[in-house]
């Protein structure tokens, strides 16, 4: 599977801003089967894991990876699975898959209004931690499958360097947005990588069309997965090792304890690309050395 290095200017802007776009991330073919499968299901009066919001703007499917097999390649799409490795760590699991239809404003709507609003992703820990100790746990890589080159077309919003805050997000008074929001023009097989607190809201659509995305969340393999709990055997089979790994099938028959979690098929392919993962924190949790007398 190949590997792409992350440069340089992109790790810091994800680290400094929350968010990163990757240009051309699936191709037209790609694009079109997953506006198909996106389409039959949205068409459907299928109701298990659908996520729909008040006042039929916005229609979906969670854990979208197990209902059709043209989501399966975005598990682990080599073009952009390397930089989520690089920007995360080798030890991940799929969070969440969602395919998400946003449908046009009704006539007379407002082009400030903002749905969902501005928040951070993962209410789980901000409802656990609070604002001011959450740390960068998960990222989504969101696929946009229509056309947003122009403004309020039903983006995700982002408000730049968001990531860093410690506190709720200010909106000026009166205002609608951040000072820092974003919104960016993208085209059909575009993504957008933003991280769990990165805070980003739904632009409005003014236009006549649909907008489509599907958004694929990873996170460390130790947080529990908030759209499933154990893929369907069917389902698995066809996976690679790398896309077992992610949806939480042991690598290999470990009998004794590995505190690190045991064999890790991610991790084997960044080391084979000359990739080695250094924690970050590691250092911290030892004592210094006593002084000596």
């Amino acid at each position: 599977m190949q590997f792409v290095e992350i440069a340089p200017e992109q790790k810091r802007q994800f680290d400094d801003e929350g968010y990163l776009i990757m240009r051309g991330a699936i191709d037209s073919d790609t694009v079109s089967a997953l506006i198909e499968a996106g389409d039959r299901l949205i068409a459907s009066d299928r109701e298990l894991n659908r996520q729909r919001r008040p006042g039929g703007l916005y229609d979906g499917f969670r854990n979208c990876v197990s209902m059709d097999d043209a989501f399966l390649p975005l598990i682990a799409n080599p073009k952009v699975f390397s930089i989520v490795a690089q920007l995360l760590s080798p030890w991940l699991s799929l969070l969440t898959s969602h395919l998400i239809y946003r449908h046009p404003d009704p006539p007379g709507a407002s082009s400030d209004e903002r749905l969902p609003g501005w928040h951070r992703d993962h209410y789980m820990s901000m409802r656990d931690l609070g604002d001011q100790f959450i740390p960068r746990h998960s990222l989504k890589v969101a696929y946009y499958l229509t056309d947003l080159s122009q403004p309020n077309s039903g983006v995700t919003m982002m408000a730049a360097g968001s990531n860093q805050l410690t506190e709720p997000i200010d909106i000026p008074p009166g205002g609608v947005d951040p000072a820092t929001a974003v919104e960016p023009l993208l085209r059909p097989g575009d993504a957008v990588f933003f991280e769990n607190r990165t805070w980003h809201a739904g632009a409005a659509n003014m236009t006549d069309r649909t907008r489509k995305a599907v958004m694929i969340g990873y996170s460390y393999d130790w947080i529990a997965p908030t759209d499933y709990r154990q893929q369907a055997p069917d389902m698995i089979e066809k996976l690679s090792p790398i896309e077992r790994y992610l949806v939480g099938e042991p690598a290999d028959d470990n009998k004794n304890f590995d505190f690190t979690g045991g064999a890790n098929p991610i991790a084997d392919w960044c080391a084979e690309n000359d990739y080695h993962y250094q924690p970050m924190q590691g250092r911290r949790h030892f004592a210094k050395p006593a002084p000596k007398m």
